[in-house]
């Protein structure tokens, strides 16, 4: 992709991905879902779900799969008001853009 994608779009993604997963999902499905929307490395996501959990968007276990400790991430109450203002932001954003792209009144 052509375009630079900021921190807070990443957030505002894993938040999204993250959220849906009642139960929390794990890291490397969280790179994989991420990586159907922007090319990402997990050396570019693992420190992003790290702040996210600092910040208390996101709550983080351990639990056992096939033999060794697997770590899941689960969306805090707090990361559902972030990810709700993300929605709304980027409503407002990516409408202001495409009109400017399809060549409408800049607003």
């Amino acid at each position: 992709m052509v375009f630079n994608t900021g921190a807070a779009l990443l957030d505002a993604i894993v938040l999204a991905v993250v959220s849906r997963e009642k139960d929390g999902t794990y890291g490397y499905k969280i790179t994989q879902d991420v990586r159907k929307a922007i090319e990402v490395s997990e050396s570019t996501l693992y420190p992003v779900l790290r702040r996210l959990q600092k910040d208390d968007c996101l709550e983080v276990y351990d639990m056992q799969y096939d033999g060794r400790n697997r770590r899941y991430y689960k969306i805090t109450p707090r990361g559902e008001a972030q990810l709700n203002l993300y929605r709304s932001e980027w409503r407002t954003y990516s409408k202001k853009i495409s009109e400017i792209f399809e060549g409408g009144a800049i607003l």
